[in-house]
């Protein structure tokens, strides 16, 4: 029977949907660089052959400990779906000679050389300068053009992100960054193969978006993600997911898969990002393209990944298009043959639709609950309405235990101040957006009183 090593860390698709997808391709050994999640560890050992959680030291080099973890199993392949640790291994697939995704993977994770990639091939994207200090910020201030946003260079869920206004605001934005940095990897939320990714800044000039001109329904944000995947250096888009409005600066609220979209936009946003991933180099991979839409038809590439899109955007399109992506990129990586999407699929061939919504403590407008609530997902079960067919449910893995205090939002730390992470069935992307609106109105409304001296 194959073999595959799984990288654990935070960050990707819940842990245990991932597993049980890999597990129903091959025998996994699990290499955990993160504390399992409590809801997992039981299925875990169950689904794995081995499990390993290595020591600090053990971690020093990282790259020589997934090669070495590889050796010992006999892994066939490596995988991981975590943004903190896909340089690493495919570093090790190099070393081992196994299908991964190649020695440019570095172009899709750091945003500094991503953006000068782009930048080199003429592909649309925001102005922007590189910074590593707080005088460099002051010189980028002194050249683009404000609003601008200030994002750590090698962060994912934007945090750190900071919008700065004004010259004025340049020392804050910078001093609160780098703090939330440091918190972020604290909490086990930074890269963990480059030593001082948390230093590298980019800051970049929001560029003016719009919904309207690409959305027939009120409630979609100015830009969705392209989910794709790279096979043997050939890109192949999967489909369009679609958005809600962020939450100030730039905070993910919701995902909702299929992007309801026009047949000839979707075809130029694919086209766009097939340059955008194409310009990278990249192998064998998932990736997950962020577009944002413009007015007149203008659009600019935001990031790209070497790896699938977080939270629940792969289980969604499992559930609305039929696609087990993980377990399609196992097969391909094992090098058995897998019947990739011709073209990204449409909303027309979608069978119903999906989102989910991340719980901050913010109405629909992005400002903060007037006061403190309790996480409990029964209470929001029984008494939100939604629409007839709709179904929710709570992503255990990613959310508090019923009972915890709401965190207050931080617009600086971004999803690291999520209560929870719901996932909606239902018939058709605008019964999401609609269902989520009605969700994201109730919370504050519905949830219990809390003070801060609730159980956390």
């Amino acid at each position: 029977m194959s073999k595959v090593l799984f990288v654990y860390a935070k960050g990707g698709p819940p842990l245990g949907y991932a597993l049980s997808r890999v597990a129903a391709r091959s025998a996994v050994h699990l290499l955990a660089l993160s504390a399992l999640p409590p809801s997992v560890a039981a299925s875990a050992d169950r689904l794995c052959a081995s499990v390993l959680i290595p020591s600090e030291p053990e971690r020093h080099d990282l790259v020589s400990l997934i090669v070495s973890r590889a050796q010992e199993v006999g892994a066939d392949a490596v995988v991981t779906f975590s943004e903190y640790a896909v340089v690493a291994v495919a570093e090790a697939c190099e070393k081992l000679g196994l299908a991964g995704a190649g020695n440019s993977c570095a172009l899709a994770r750091d945003k500094r050389m991503m953006r000068r990639t782009w930048r080199d091939q003429g592909i649309s994207q925001p102005r922007f300068r590189p910074v590593a200090t707080e005088q460099d910020l002051h010189d980028a201030a002194a050249t683009l053009r404000f609003p601008l946003l200030l994002k750590a260079a090698w962060s994912a869920g934007s945090t750190a992100h900071r919008t700065i206004r004004c010259a004025g605001e340049v020392r804050a934005a910078w001093e609160r960054a780098r703090e939330v940095m440091a918190e972020s990897a604290q909490l086990g939320y930074a890269e963990l193969h480059v030593a001082g990714a948390g230093a590298d800044f980019i800051v970049e000039e929001i560029v003016p978006g719009t919904a309207a001109e690409w959305f027939d329904q009120e409630g979609w944000g100015d830009y969705v993600s392209v989910e794709g995947v790279v096979v043997d250096g050939d890109f192949r888009p999967v489909c369009l997911s679609g958005r809600m409005p962020t939450v100030e600066p730039f905070t993910e609220r919701a995902g909702i898969t299929p992007a309801a979209l026009p047949h000839d936009a979707q075809r130029r946003i694919v086209a766009l990002a097939r340059d955008a991933v194409d310009a990278l180099g990249l192998r064998n991979c998932g990736t997950h393209t962020e577009i944002k839409l413009g007015a007149d038809g203008r659009m600019w590439v935001i990031e790209t990944a070497a790896r699938f899109g977080g939270a629940m955007t792969v289980p969604q399109i499992e559930e609305v298009f039929g696609l087990d992506l993980i377990g399609m990129l196992t097969d391909h990586l094992l090098g058995r043959p897998v019947s990739w999407p011709a073209e990204a699929r449409t909303p027309q061939e979608a069978h119903g639709a999906a989102g989910s919504l991340v719980v901050l403590a913010v109405d629909g407008a992005g400002d903060a609950w007037p006061d403190r609530r309790i996480w409990d997902f029964p209470t929001v079960h029984e008494d939100v309405p939604l629409s007839a067919g709709s179904r929710l449910s709570v992503v255990a893995e990613n959310s508090l235990p019923d009972g915890t205090l709401v965190p207050v939002y931080d617009p600086a730390a971004g999803a690291n101040t999520m209560a929870a992470l719901c996932l909606l069935s239902a018939t058709d992307p605008e019964t999401v957006i609609r269902d989520f609106r009605t969700l994201v109105d109730a919370l504050p409304k519905v949830l219990p009183h809390g003070t801060t001296e609730a159980q956390s």
